[in-house]
């Protein structure tokens, strides 16, 4: 009854462009034309066919600490669900205390027919064993070549008996929304599960690492998918389905893919070194907001504002400052600040790039020899913490806030770096404007309208020298939380 019923209701709504046509006094051949096109999808058996070879099921098995007891669903004994999760969740548990195996499963692809399989970093990380079981039913022991957590990228290497069925990318860049996609993963443990959906948006930015560039796509994804391949209407794979946005845990057709023009690069180098090897500049930027445009006169936001450049950086080698806004990079304009991390990255290493910066109203031209990214990681983690001079320990309570001079019992207090200087923001009105732009107890103001700032008389200077000149704002450079390389650009507004 509940499937005829579900019949009716589709007749209903196909007919329903139809009436309505008709009543428009719409010609008969213009009504057939119509209800056709509602009927017209596109047709993927064949696609899949030839790409379900190529895709392959992933289990892995890693170490974790013992835990509490979780509950595990009751299900029917004719559920089709029930082994799944008795395998991976009831008889995986353990007692708690110590350490337990746990299994768990995703999804990859194999792009080179000698072994070499693609998948996300969160299915294997922590692996103490890995295995991929094809189509066919052949399994096969992986080896972690690589790993990439700023992509969530990894690679896995196995060694086959013959030549493997391959997939190749394509060029996400020419993806259009609305364009057909399909997915094809192991999605709760179900293989060889094939969806099909729509580009719903490109370039999304979900917060998830350094390179946020997502497509989203409503081609339904699940846990299990993750690591899959997103394909094109001609086979290429144009995505890695990475995540999901869910209320529910399962698929609401809101999921999120690695673009293959930004995979291809980092596979790549994971597969020949087991390691990337991205370009480093050594600058900290942030977006350049309509306040920030203001108070720095740049007309309108774009842009990536230079908030701090780390010693011994190709940046700092280069001449770049703290207030620079960078607005090309070898050639290639940057609109958005997310932009230029995206593209110092995707640089080669020893490069000498030029970039445009506007610096005090001026635009300047610098040249730069690109880093590595990963050398410069190890070169701030080893960095010895520098010295500060000592500040006059008097307060003053403006634009919402009240600052003071840097002393050894503040810098205890709010557990200020060493290296950091300026004055030391105590409190904060709860309805002023630094707390309007997320400025807390603890932040360090270290240059206020472009000039350091050692006193709190400096920041009430700083105020009046911007009323004076007619500016709406003053900008500060702010240390969040007292923490080196953790700073930002706020424009509080002085009228």
């Amino acid at each position: 009854m509940i499937r005829h019923g579900s019949a009716a209701r589709l007749f209903s709504a196909v007919a329903i462009p139809a009436l309505v046509a008709f009543g428009l006094g719409l010609p008969a051949a213009s009504t057939a034309a119509t209800a056709q096109s509602l009927t017209t999808l596109p047709n993927v058996a064949d696609l899949a066919d030839k790409l379900l070879p190529a895709v392959v099921e992933i289990s892995v098995e890693s170490k974790v600490a013992g835990g509490p007891q979780v509950d595990v669903p009751q299900l029917p004994d004719d559920s089709p669900f029930k082994d799944f999760f008795d395998d991976f969740f009831k008889k995986r548990q353990g007692e708690g205390g110590g350490e337990r195996t746990v299994n768990s499963m995703g999804s990859g692809f194999i792009i080179d027919s000698s072994g070499v399989v693609v998948t996300n970093n969160h299915v294997v990380e922590g692996a103490e064993s890995i295995e991929i079981r094809m189509q066919d039913g052949t399994t096969m022991k992986a080896e972690l070549k690589g790993r990439d957590p700023k992509t969530d990228l990894a690679v896995l290497l196995v060694k086959p008996e013959k030549p493997l069925p391959t997939v190749s990318f394509g060029d996400s860049d020419g993806l259009r929304i609305g364009e057909w996609v399909m997915a094809i993963g192991n999605p709760f443990g179900l293989g060889g599960s094939v969806s099909l959906g729509i580009v719903s948006a490109r370039n999304r930015d979900i917060n998830a690492g350094p390179y946020d560039d997502f497509i989203q796509t409503d081609a339904a994804i699940n846990k299990g998918n993750s690591g899959g391949p997103l394909f094109n209407m001609t086979g290429q794979v144009v995505g890695i389905n990475t995540a999901i946005f869910s209320p529910t845990g399962g698929s609401v057709g809101i999921g999120f893919s690695v673009p293959a023009n930004t995979a291809k690069g980092v596979v790549d180098q994971l597969w020949k070194y087991g390691e990337t090897r991205r370009g480093w500049l050594g600058v900290k930027v942030q977006s350049v907001t309509d306040d920030i445009a203001e108070s720095m006169g740049l007309g309108k936001p774009h842009g990536a504002l230079v908030a701090d450049v780390t010693e011994g950086s190709p940046g700092k080698a280069a001449g770049i400052e703290a207030g620079d806004v960078i607005i090309a990079f070898n050639g290639k304009p940057i609109n958005e600040m997310k932009e230029l991390p995206r593209a110092v990255a995707e640089t080669e290493i020893g490069k000498e790039v030029t970039l445009k910066a506007l610096r005090k109203g001026k635009e300047i031209e610098l040249k730069v020899a690109i880093g590595r990214l990963e050398d410069g990681e190890k070169q701030i983690a080893q960095e010895d913490a520098g010295k500060t001079p000592d500040a006059a320990p008097k307060t003053a309570t403006l634009l919402g806030m009240t600052v003071s001079g840097m002393t050894d019992e503040l810098r205890t207090k709010y557990a200020i770096d060493e290296k950091v200087s300026g004055v030391v923001v105590t409190e904060v009105a709860a309805e002023g404007l630094a707390a309007d732009k997320g400025v807390a107890a603890g932040d360090v103001v270290m240059e206020a309208g472009g000039k350091p700032v050692t006193a709190a008389a400096d920041v009430s200077d700083a105020m009046a020298a911007a009323q004076k000149a007619g500016k709406t704002a003053v900008l500060l450079l702010i240390s969040k939380g007292g923490k080196a390389g953790e700073t930002r650009f706020v424009a509080l507004k002085v009228k």
